[in-house]
């Protein structure tokens, strides 16, 4: 039996895989006593006793919690932006190309952000098929629950007397340095940083990526696109559904509770607009995490997790 270690499981992510694993026969959980859940003893036994650790921590945390890996067998899933773009550790997105193979056989493990799960599932295809161009500029909107901004923006939508101004969506990331930025460049292998307009709005949990694009930014047709999709995402947690549309509307909050994404291609053949849609705590986080756990113990992905059809 597996013997699988949080660090940081009081956090949004943390407790969203603690509740996952929680109901599993086929792990163990290494658990510390409220009083040394911050020891740093404690929890470097509690790491190196591990087969599998998830950092749920902010990046500064989540560096020095690697630094007290000291067994080499211990895989370390980081769900922090720390080591995204490292090019030591494995991207942990299944679904890009051979990327499960290098997974089941990675000890550094980097999660994925969750807006920028949703670009690269959407780009990533089209600039690896040649569809899309590395040069091209792109831009990309994004809805996302207030649950992704972590307890702080949790108590804050859920207060009781809470800013009236959080009642409408809110635009941030105004300065065009989210953190997410690298590596949705650099996974997808752009030139040119794309210009990125988050939005958070008010429900809990669950997100939307949108992609615009015209006729003059890529080599085919809609159908083309489409294809693609259904093509490249037959396995995982990523599929492509053809017929995403509810009465004229595309609800942010499809996918909330679940573990799973759908990607889908609206529009015509001038000006298209390519959307992933999933939960930001599922698939743009602990989802994520867990898929990529159960890839290193060989099991089959979706155990213990919230998808379409099981």
């Amino acid at each position: 039996m597996a013997k699988i270690f949080i660090d940081g499981s009081a956090g949004t992510t943390g407790l969203r895989i603690y509740e996952r694993l929680s109901e599993r026969k086929d792990i163990s959980l290494i658990k510390l006593r409220e009083e040394v859940r911050k020891d740093t003893a404690a929890r470097k036994e509690a790491i190196n006793s591990a087969d599998v650790v998830f950092l749920c921590l902010p990046d500064a945390a989540a560096i020095e919690a690697v630094g007290l890996s000291e067994n080499p067998d211990t895989v370390i899933i980081d769900t922090s932006t720390a080591h995204r773009t490292n090019p030591d550790w494995t991207y942990g997105f299944a679904e890009l190309g051979d990327a499960r193979r290098k997974i089941g056989l990675s000890k550094w493990i980097a999660n994925p952000g969750c807006h920028a799960s949703g670009f690269i599932a959407l780009v990533w295809p089209l600039v690896n098929a040649g569809i899309l161009s590395p040069d091209t500029y792109i831009t990309c909107f994004s809805l996302t629950g207030y649950s992704g901004g972590g307890k702080k923006m949790i108590a804050e939508y859920e207060g009781a007397d809470r800013n009236p101004l959080l009642c409408a969506p809110r635009q941030y990331g105004l300065t065009q340095t989210h953190k997410h930025l690298p590596e949705m460049k650099q996974l997808c292998g752009l030139t040119n940083t794309p210009a990125f307009s988050p939005i958070v709005a008010d429900f809990y949990s669950g997100m939307e990526v949108s992609v615009p694009l015209f006729k003059k930014d890529i080599n085919g047709s809609i159908a083309d696109v489409s294809d693609l999709y259904r093509e490249t995402y037959q396995n995982g947690l990523v599929h492509f559904n053809p017929a995403a549309d509810e009465a004229g509307f595309l609800s942010a909050a499809a996918y909330a509770g679940r573990d799973d994404m759908e990607v889908f291609v609206t529009g015509n053949e001038e000006r298209m607009i390519l959307t992933a849609r999933f939960d930001n705590l599922g698939k743009g986080a602990s989802g994520a995490a867990i898929q990529n756990m159960n890839i290193v113990l060989g099991i089959p992905e979706k155990t213990g997790l919230c998808v379409k059809g099981e």
